[in-house]
């Protein structure tokens, strides 16, 4: 691994460098609410604040994705949808970071593989960034991240006092250095020294979880009350599956827009919604909020896991942050763990 030093000052040049070649994602700030947007030369960007509101697992499924185009007059006409051009997005968190670990396997893993997400996956460079800072909600710890992990990213940046430590991870993040090589100079010997003290700030002010042994034991759980006693809670708003950077459900629309042109496009859903499981004949195998606050933390913690031999959150925080209710699966997670 490779260690480079970057400058505050030469930020919005290095930025203007990739413009060249990529279309640049990026963090900013509207209104106090960090949102990843499309960049623009002169753009002030956001690295050090606050965590986006919602995750950038935009970029690589979209909330509303049109799949093709359709014209079913005479023979049937399929227009693919166009694919994405090279780009790179800028500011990812180590826990955003991770989420697309865990959704690999869901879009292209060995059964299955999904040429929409992929398409992004294999176009999009990913520039990491560590947290400067930890709300009282966050606990990636719990599932052997940091604050200032960059694994996953191609680069990753942290915030030394002046300029940016910049790790190059792979091949692709060491040509992004050397295109714009004038720009960077050798990290201080004591970089990493620092980065490492930042890790250990940060992580001492996380939220303290422990999942061990959570998942043997939902094994156990389906058809336990516990179940029964938290559902009433839930308003079944499905803000937290939409600020979820590892949730994935999603529907598929035919839309026709006028006589027989129209296009297919598939968009988020949620299970916390009454109607996610409702079959054509009327019946839903969960009709209550119980069936489906169940399914909910039993996916986060125990299907993906299953299936994927991975956990199925990364301890972002988000949904403790906006649940109206504080439905807050760091006490599940506890509750669970002493439950008899």
């Amino acid at each position: 691994m490779e260690n480079r030093f970057l400058s505050e000052a030469k930020l919005d040049q290095f930025l203007a460098g990739l413009g060249q070649k990529y279309q640049v994602i990026a963090p900013v700030e509207e209104e106090g609410i960090v949102l990843f947007k499309p960049w623009q030369n002169g753009q002030k960007i956001t690295l050090r604040g606050s965590n986006s509101v919602v995750p950038p697992k935009d970029f690589f499924f979209p909330q509303t994705e049109t799949m093709f185009k359709f014209n079913a007059a005479g023979d049937w006409e399929i227009e693919q949808a166009p694919g994405i051009g090279p780009r790179v997005i800028v500011g990812m968190r180590p826990c955003d970071i991770m989420s697309l670990k865990l959704l690999d396997p869901v879009f292209i893993g060995e059964k299955f593989n999904d040429v929409y997400y992929r398409d992004k996956r294999d176009n999009t460079v990913i520039i990491g960034v560590s947290c400067e800072e930890v709300n009282h909600n966050c606990f990636c710890a719990a599932y052997g991240n940091s604050p200032v992990n960059g694994e996953g990213a191609d680069l990753h940046l942290t915030w030394l006092g002046d300029g940016y430590l910049v790790e190059v991870l792979t091949e692709l993040g060491r040509e992004l250095v050397e295109s714009q090589s004038s720009l960077f100079t050798a990290a201080g010997t004591d970089a990493q020294s620092k980065k490492a003290e930042k890790a250990e700030k940060l992580l001492a002010k996380q939220r303290p979880v422990d999942v061990a042994g959570v998942k043997e034991k939902l094994d156990e759980m389906f058809e336990h009350p516990y179940w029964e006693e938290i559902a009433p809670k839930c308003l079944g708003c499905g803000a937290c599956t939409y600020v979820c950077p590892t949730c994935h459900c999603f529907d598929i629309v035919d839309h026709v827009s006028h006589g027989y042109e129209g296009e297919r496009f598939r968009c988020w859903d949620s299970c916390m919604f009454a109607d996610f499981t409702c079959m054509a004949g009327g019946h839903n195998p969960r009709p209550t909020k119980k069936e489906r606050v169940r399914n909910r933390f039993l996916h986060k913690l125990k299907y993906h896991n299953d299936r994927y031999n991975l956990p199925g959150c990364v301890g972002c925080g988000r949904c403790l942050s906006k649940c109206p209710v504080n439905m807050d699966i760091t006490r599940i997670i506890s509750d669970v763990k002493g439950v008899k």
